[in-house]
């Protein structure tokens, strides 16, 4: 019997994993697809919540913290694996001010530097910015990282140290007097003491057997890849809900939209429109720059965001790490050592409080 279960394997589940075999536990993992393939694959890769002072303050206690060790992580992850997360600083210009004092304020509180840039330093450091409001807000240390790559650098570092189930489903929860005992794939039953559910948007659909399942709920959203070249777009770019992320080789993805329909993970010709038109206002440079590449994702839905980290009420030995809703890479690490640190009766590193399935969201 296995100490410890994780069902998921996206980043949350895999980060939590990695935590947990960091801590000495002996750790299986079951994703019923491929590692890091579904929303953790699909996303952007913004090291922060897209409007920072907007984000009820439970995102940004795991965020901040999130923010601070990923340097180290993504180092460390390059020199165990020889794969390159690509974690790169390149600042984030929001074009959006119409809450600018709350923006400073937020900014003050946490220490993180915002600049007010006026016309025409926001064209001065993105010269292919199409028209905008003569003054922006530059975020100098937003960084961003390659989504897949990360995912696949945490699995190559878990690859031989624990026991890694994919293409696995899980069917069934297992519990008996009150305490989980593992569960059943169509393979047969796991068992373990522990059990982790880590499965972002399905997390409820597992959960549903025990009456009380989070409220999360899938929420689709599509992303275009644009060939631009290095160079053309400097800073990930944020305006009206949509952003602009430009990659190490001038890749440029543009998103993204926010639809609820299901657990129907596909594209539309008029999403793609929309996001296309979208992205040639911001900069006009795209109308010239082939789309590579249109996909869309499934994030795990919850109220305001806020994940739910922490024991399963009633049944000993369950415990659920899911909810990010669209912000699962900058909360991931933070989430993942509350995760351990609530298992393991350690100190945790926040108050796990807000993210108890109770609490109020």
């Amino acid at each position: 019997m296995r100490d410890v279960l994780v069902i998921g394997g996206g980043i949350i589940g895999l980060l939590t994993a990695r935590e947990l075999r960091l801590s000495g536990a002996e750790v299986t993992l079951i994703e019923m697809g491929q590692t890091g393939r579904e929303s953790s694959w699909a996303g952007g890769g913004i090291i922060s919540p897209l409007y920072p002072w907007r984000a009820p303050e439970p995102i940004t206690a795991l965020s901040r913290w999130s923010q601070t060790v990923y340097p180290a992580l993504t180092t460390q992850l390059l020199d165990e694996t020889g794969i390159d997360p690509e974690f790169t600083i390149n600042g984030m210009l929001v074009l959006d001010d119409e809450d600018l004092d709350q923006a400073l304020d937020w900014g003050a509180r946490h220490g993180q530097p915002i600049e007010i840039l006026q016309e025409p330093a926001p064209h001065a450091i993105e010269p292919e910015l199409g028209p905008r409001p003569a003054r922006a807000l530059l975020l100098p240390g937003i960084a961003q990282l390659r989504p897949p790559r990360l995912s696949k650098a945490v699995r190559r570092a878990l690859e031989k140290r624990i026991d890694l189930r994919e293409r696995e489903e899980v069917c069934e929860l297992l519990v008996a007097d009150g305490r989980v005992c593992g569960v059943r794939t169509p393979k047969g039953q796991v068992e373990a003491k522990r059990v982790v559910i880590c499965a972002g948007a399905w997390t409820a659909k597992l959960l549903e057997q025990l009456g009380t399942p989070p409220d999360i709920q899938p929420v689709r959203g599509q992303m275009l890849l644009f060939h631009a070249k290095p160079g053309q777009i400097n800073h990930i770019t944020l305006h009206a809900g949509r952003y602009a992320i430009p990659r190490r080789d001038g890749r440029v993805l543009f998103g993204s939209t926010l639809e609820h329909a299901g657990f129907v993970k596909r594209t539309t010709a008029e999403d793609k429109e929309a996001l296309y038109n979208d992205a040639i206002e911001l900069f006009p440079v795209l109308r010239r720059t082939p789309i590579e590449d249109h996909w869309s994702g499934l994030r795990p839905g919850s109220p305001s965001g806020i994940p739910y980290i922490g024991a399963y009420p009633g049944i000993e030995g369950l415990y659920f790490n899911a909810g990010h809703f669209r912000n699962g890479l900058v909360m991931g690490p933070a989430s993942a050592r509350l995760m351990v640190d609530l298992m393991l009766d350690r100190e945790p590193i926040l108050n796990p409080a807000p993210y108890a399935l109770n609490a109020s969201r």
